[in-house]
């Protein structure tokens, strides 16, 4: 139990249903779908569609999504792929010739199709209850009378404004500046888009006027996108991947997302007495980010289109976290885990909804970086993704930017089945710490036997880029100590992503949490 006089918040508890999410507007508008007869999935839809609108810098309908779900009384655990492809004009040789050895992040060759939509709109169809035209509804509303912007909105929206080009200016800018806490956001070209979609379905989004107005914006900002492009986007169904971890099967969704990297590294982890460890301390700290050094490049090398990523049985196996995890010091950081790794590896926004018949969702949607790509449809204000970044130039990876190909995604929505429990949805937001997030989540509870809200506060460390990122919830001895073993050190001027996850209780009593580093909440009925 927590320390009631001390700052902090408490997970939230309901038998009927229950929605956790990074807004609390979000989370409301999925509860009362819930009570007007809807299903999880129904719940799931709304909210994350009202979230493009409570937060735009985050998601939107410009963007993918993935989704894991299970069906009243039937614990198998579901997948769909709702990630976009490349365009037909995709070309990597171009951008090589051109200099760059990276898809720039703010340019029209970073765009692939948005694939939420078609998703969602699948979705509705195929599992829901109540239809798009009242899934849509609360979206729709919001989107034509505003939203007060929150909070942890409001200074994402500030740091990431300076991606907006020409028209999206206008449309996410207020007389150039962006919003200040408490004023009034409204998207009604989005609206409107929200309606045709309610009326007509995926067509409404990827044939007519609407795709006319994404293409018209990505063509005038140097981008070869067509109309095929984006009549041809389609949501696929997969089987998840998943892995143990101390009596918990973890279960994820396979490549294109970058899930499996979550089960390598807890796969590594399990060869180090991280229980004996202090939580927060120097020496779990330096195990994670050694992990997680030695998972990614696995990932970058492997994670591709699910057509062409074909190394996931060597990633998964435990021979290989055997080998990956004797490479690790106890004492030093490595400086780079390629070299290293080489020798075992020569042969990529969340809302999660339960209901009364404990369905149960996990839906993780995102245009990537902040406002995405920076480019929005001039009349409908579609801000488009900038999802094709996540592929390489790399001539001959599994992972080279080339048409019709999905990118390798960094958005992956999680199931967690403890002791042979009902499957727990969860999610950690944060772009590349994802996979650590989940890994971290895991640990919390199954080294440590954390609390559900406890182990979404606990903070956060990554080692991302060279730099191992500290949230300011360590001591400073506990950051001087990683500095010692030769891990550069730095305390984030954001926090370290977001997270959110419910849990069915054996009793049947649902209990959700809600990561404080962001505005949302769990609220149950």
């Amino acid at each position: 139990m927590r320390d009631f006089q001390t700052p902090g918040r408490s997970a939230a508890y309901a038998a009927n249903g229950m929605c956790a999410t990074s807004h609390p507007l979000a989370a409301a508008e999925a509860i009362g779908i819930l009570k007007r007869g809807g299903n999880a999935m129904d719940a799931a839809i709304a909210g994350a569609v009202l979230l493009g609108i409570c937060e735009p810098q985050m998601t939107g309908i410009g963007g993918d999504c993935f989704v894991l779900w299970t069906r009243p009384g039937d614990r198998r655990i579901r997948a769909l792929n709702g990630s976009g492809r490349a365009p037909a004009a995709a070309n990597a040789a171009a951008l090589r010739a051109a200099g760059h050895d990276a898809v720039p992040l703010s340019s029209p060759q970073a765009v692939t199709v948005p694939g939420a939509v078609g998703a969602f709109c699948h979705l509705s169809e195929t599992e829901g209850k109540l239809g798009l035209d009242a899934i849509l509804e609360p979206a729709i509303r919001y989107a034509e009378d505003g939203v007060p912007v929150a909070p942890r909105v409001a200074f994402d929206w500030a740091n990431d404004a300076a991606t907006l080009q020409r028209g999206a200016r206008q449309k996410y800018l207020f007389d150039g500046t962006p919003p200040a806490t408490g004023q009034i956001f409204r998207a009604p070209g989005q609206a409107e888009v929200l309606r045709r979609i309610a009326r007509q379905g995926r067509e409404a989004f990827y044939t007519g006027e609407v795709a006319e107005d994404m293409i018209a914006a990505l063509r005038g900002a140097g981008g070869g996108h067509v109309a095929a492009d984006f009549a041809s986007a389609a949501c696929s169904p997969a089987d998840p991947v998943s892995g143990s971890y101390k009596g918990a099967e973890l279960s994820e969704h396979p490549p294109n997302g970058q899930g499996a990297t979550a089960i390598l590294m807890l796969n590594i982890l399990k060869h180090f007495d991280i229980p004996g460890l202090d939580p927060f301390g120097a020496q779990r700290a330096h195990f994670v980010a050694e992990a997680a050094k030695l998972a990614y490049d696995a990932r970058n090398r492997f994670i591709a289109d699910p057509d062409r990523t074909t190394r996931l049985g060597h990633m998964l196996a435990p021979e290989t976290a055997a080998q990956l995890a004797a490479l690790i010091d106890p004492a030093r950081a490595m400086a780079a885990a390629a070299p290293l790794s080489e020798a075992v590896h020569k042969d990529t926004v969340y809302i999660t909804v339960v209901d009364g018949d404990r369905m149960a969702v996990s839906l993780i949607y995102s245009i990537y970086h902040g406002f995405g790509s920076g480019i929005a449809s001039e009349k409908f204000g579609i801000l488009l993704q900038n999802r094709g970044a996540g592929f390489t130039l790399e001539e001959g990876h599994p992972n080279e930017l080339a048409p019709g190909k999905r990118p390798m995604h960094t958005i992956i929505p999680g199931m967690l089945a403890e002791d042979g429990g009902a499957p727990m949805p969860f999610g950690v937001m944060g772009g590349a710490y994802q996979p650590n997030g989940h890994a971290r989540f895991t640990s919390n509870l199954r080294d440590f036997g954390m609390g559900l809200q406890d182990a979404l506060d606990a903070p956060r460390s990554f080692s991302d880029a060279g730099t191992l990122k500290m949230e300011r919830g360590y001591s400073d001895a506990v950051r001087q100590q990683l500095a010692d073993m030769g891990h550069r050190v730095e305390i984030p001027e954001t926090a370290i992503g977001g997270a959110q996850a419910i849990r069915i209780r054996p009793d049947g009593v649902l209990e959700g949490a809600s990561d404080p580093r962001k505005d949302g909440c769990a609220l149950g009925y």
